[in-house]
């Protein structure tokens, strides 16, 4: 495990939830976590894995999945090296495993992509359920 996803829960539908992502020290470094292009996933039971947001090395460019906007927001703290995922007005078809991932190669003009493929650095992944 080189990043650690928290945050996850039961909720109802119509919570909110604020999911955080972070380097596990012992093996990808918080240096190159700050300077990674960081990507949330999710994947849901009998579903394949589909990106769901991501942001910039510099925090400044994000990336959504069209079902979430509006609704979820990322973001990055500087300060503590955190990636954050802010989940608003869930619903159940938000329930599913949520996984952050880093692309350990980036520079500073690597764009958000959206393929699982582009990032090479996982987290377990933290548990969402909404309840209606």
């Amino acid at each position: 495990v080189q990043l650690q996803a928290s945050g996850g829960g039961l909720v109802q539908a119509g919570d909110s939830l604020k999911l955080s992502c972070a380097a596990s020290r012992s093996t990808f470094s918080n240096y190159a976590f700050s300077r990674s292009v960081v990507g949330w996933f999710r994947q849901a039971p009998g579903k394949d894995r589909e990106f769901v947001a991501g942001v910039s090395r510099n925090g400044a460019d994000t990336r959504y999945l069209d079902s979430v906007k509006g609704r979820f927001a990322i973001s990055r703290d500087k300060a503590k090296n955190m990636v954050y995922l802010q989940l608003e007005s869930l619903s159940p078809d938000d329930t599913a495993v949520y996984y952050c991932a880093a692309n350990s190669r980036s520079i500073l003009t690597t764009p958000v992509y959206d393929g699982p493929e582009m990032y090479d650095v996982w987290g377990q992944g933290t548990l969402v359920t909404v309840s209606s």
